[in-house]
C-alpha cells in the first residue's frame, strides 16, 4: 500500500485523496473559530494604537522580555521532559518499589497553583526565610539567591512536569511490547534498546507534552510575578492592571501569540514522516517488567524526591500552617460549596475539552492538509495568553454578541476550554498517531461505513490518550484564576478564587485549608484514571 510524497508515512492515498468526512471537518471549523475570539479582541485592542504598535514590539526594553521569556521556557521544558519521561518510563516499565502510589502521586503537582507554590519558595527558601533561620546557628547568614531565573525556573519545572509524564504513560501503555522485545532478541541490552527503540516511538507525546510545558511557561504570571522575574506575561497584567493604556497589554499578547504559533511550526517541523503504529496486528499484552536490579532503591529515592520536592513539602508547609491557624484561635470553614463550584465546571469543561479535541486530533492527522494543520495549531493559541487576556476577550464577546450567558457557568466552561484544550489534542494525537489507519480500511473493507469504522475501530483504541487529556484538563481548571475571577458568576466561588482571597489578604491559615481541600478534590481523578488506563 503505498503513501502520499509530502505526506505522514503512514498515510495511504485513498485516506490522503478522500476528504474529511461532516462528523469531522465540521467541529473542527467551529472550534477554529471558538479559538480566534482572543486573538480577534487583541488585534481590536491593539489596532487603536495604529503604528504605534510597532514601536511597543521594537523597543529594547520588549526584547530583554524576550530573551528572558525564551530562556525561562527552555529551562522548564528541557526539565520536565527529562522529570517526565524518566518517571514515566519507570511507573509503566520497571519493577520500581511502589510504583502505583508513585504513579498517582506525580501527576498531582499539576494541581498546585503556581502561585501558592512560588509563595511557599519564598517563605521557606527566601531571604530571612524558614530554612534560613534553622541554619542561622549553624553560621549560615544567607542563602543562594531564590529570586529571578532560579526560583521561577524551579517552580514551573517541579509544578509542570506532567504535562510530559501523563501523554508518555499513555503511550507506553499503548506502544507495542514486540518491538522491544525484538530489540533485546537481537542482542542490545535495556538502555540501548530505550534509546534506539522505546524513545523514537514516544516522540509525539513528548513532543506534545513538551509544547504544553513551553506554553503553560509562556502564559503563567504567579510564580514569575512572586518570584520578580519579567516575563511576556509579567509585562501584560502590569499593563491590564494599570488601566492605563491597554493597547499595550494587547499589543504583547499578540506578540506572545506569534511566539506560540512560531513554537507550534517548530513542533510540527519535529514530527518527521515516521510512522508510530506496528504494521502487523501484533500482541495485545503487557510490555515485560524491566528488573532495575541495584538500581531499584536509587531510582525510588529519585522518584521519592521528586515528589517531596513538588507535593509533599507543600502540603507539609500548608497543614503546619492550618494547625498554626488552629491553635490560634482562627475559625476555618471547610469550603464545601467552593470544591462543588470546583468540580462541577472542571468536569464539565474536561468533558466537553476531551470530546472537542478528538475531531481535531482526527482531522490532522488522518487528513493532513493546510487547512488541518492551521487549525490544529489555532487550538494552542489560548493555552499560550494569560488567563486575564482570555477572560477579558469572552466579556468582549459576550457583551457584542451572546448576552444572556454572559455571567453564567456556560461561559466560564467555554473559556475554560478555549484556554486548555491544547491539553486534550495532544495527547489524543499522541495516541492516535500509534493507531495504524489500515485498521479502519479493513473495517471499511467489511462493510462498515467511515463513520461505523472510526465509532467501533478507532476511537477504542485512543481511549488511553482522551482520558489522560481529560485529566489534565480537569486538573488545569481546578486551578485556573483570572479567567475565573473575571467570568464567574456572582456567588459563584471555586477553591482557586476562595485561595487567592485568602492569600492576598494574609490569612494563611485559609489559604492552606482551600489548597489542601483542592489537592484532595483532584486526587479521586488521577485515582480513576491511574486505575482505568491499564484496563
Amino acid at each position: 500500500m503505498s503513501t502520499v510524497p509530502g505526506a505522514p508515512k503512514g498515510t495511504t492515498r485513498a485516506a490522503a485523496r478522500a476528504r474529511p468526512p461532516a462528523y469531522i471537518w465540521v467541529p473542527s471549523v467551529a472550534i477554529a473559530i471558538a479559538m480566534l475570539m482572543p486573538p480577534v479582541y487583541l488585534g481590536v485592542r491593539a489596532a487603536d494604537a495604529g503604528t504605534g504598535v510597532f514601536d511597543i514590539l521594537l523597543n529594547v526594553r520588549t526584547f530583554d522580555i524576550l530573551v528572558r521569556t525564551f530562556a525561562l521556557v527552555g529551562i522548564v521544558t528541557a526539565a520536565c521532559v527529562a522529570l517526565g519521561v524518566a518517571l514515566a518510563w519507570l511507573t509503566v516499565r520497571t519493577d520500581l518499589p511502589l510504583r502505583r502510589t508513585f504513579t498517582v502521586l506525580t501527576a498531582l503537582p499539576l494541581v498546585i497553583p503556581s502561585y501558592l507554590f512560588a509563595r511557599l519558595l519564598v517563605i521557606t527558601l527566601g531571604p530571612k526565610g524558614t530554612l534560613q533561620g534553622w541554619l542561622e546557628p549553624l553560621g549560615v547568614e544567607r542563602l543562594p539567591e531564590i529570586f529571578g531565573l532560579p526560583g521561577a525556573a524551579l517552580t514551573l519545572s517541579l509544578l509542570s512536569f506532567p504535562y510530559v509524564l501523563l501523554p508518555v504513560r499513555a503511550a507506553l501503555l499503548r506502544s507495542d511490547p514486540s518491538l522491544e522485545e525484538a530489540s533485546r532478541g537481537l542482542g542490545r541490552n535495556g538502555w540501548t534498546t530505550f534509546v534506539r527503540v522505546t524513545l523514537p516511538m514516544l516522540r509525539p507525546a513528548v513532543v506534545a507534552g513538551a509544547l504544553l510545558v513551553a506554553l503553560y511557561t509562556m502564559s503563567d504570571f504567579g510564580a514569575v510575578s512572586l518570584l520578580r522575574y519579567q516575563t511576556f506575561t509579567w509585562a501584560i497584567y502590569i499593563q491590564y492592571e494599570s488601566l492605563i493604556d491597554r493597547t499595550v497589554a494587547a499589543a504583547l499578547s499578540l506578540a506572545l501569540v506569534t511566539l506560540a504559533l512560531t513554537l507550534l511550526f517548530l513542533e510540527s517541523r519535529t514530527r518527521g514522516r515516521a510512522e508510530y503504529f506496528r504494521a502487523s496486528p501484533g500482541a495485545a499484552r503487557d510490555a515485560a517488567v524491566v528488573r532495575l536490579g541495584r538500581w531499584r532503591w536509587p531510582a525510588a529515592g529519585f522518584a521519592a524526591a521528586v515528589v517531596g520536592a513538588s507535593l509533599a513539602a507543600p502540603i507539609a508547609i500548608l497543614l503546619f500552617w492550618v494547625v498554626r491557624g488552629l491553635g490560634a484561635g482562627e475559625s476555618l470553614t471547610l469550603l464545601w460549596s467552593n470544591t462543588a463550584n470546583t468540580l462541577y465546571v472542571s468536569v464539565l469543561a474536561a468533558a466537553v475539552a476531551a470530546a472537542a479535541g478528538i475531531p481535531v486530533a482526527v482531522f490532522a492527522v488522518r487528513y493532513p492538509s493546510a487547512a488541518s494543520g492551521a487549525i490544529e495549531r489555532l487550538t494552542y493559541v489560548g493555552f499560550a495568553l494569560p488567563g486575564v487576556a482570555v477572560g477579558l476577550a469572552f466579556v468582549f464577546f459576550a457583551l457584542a454578541v451572546a448576552q444572556p450567558i454572559y455571567q453564567t457557568p456556560a461561559l466560564l466552561v467555554f473559556a475554560y476550554v478555549v484556554l486548555f484544550l491544547p491539553a486534550a489534542v495532544g495527547t489524543t494525537q499522541a495516541s492516535l498517531r500509534q493507531v495504524s489507519p489500515r485498521l479502519e480500511e479493513a473495517a471499511r473493507g467489511l462493510g462498515k461505513s467511515a463513520a461505523q469504522a472510526f465509532r467501533l475501530v478507532t476511537l477504542p483504541l485512543l481511549g488511553r490518550g482522551v482520558l489522560a487529556g481529560a485529566a489534565l484538563v480537569l486538573l488545569l481548571t481546578m486551578k485556573e484564576l483570572p479567567a475565573t475571577l473575571i467570568l464567574a458568576p456572582p456567588g459563584f466561588t471555586t477553591l482557586a478564587t476562595s485561595i487567592w482571597s485568602a492569600e492576598t489578604e494574609a490569612f494563611f491559615a485559609r489559604t492552606a485549608m482551600g489548597a489542601l481541600l483542592l489537592v484532595l478534590a483532584a486526587t479521586p481523578p488521577v485515582l480513576f484514571l491511574v486505575f482505568r488506563e491499564r484496563r
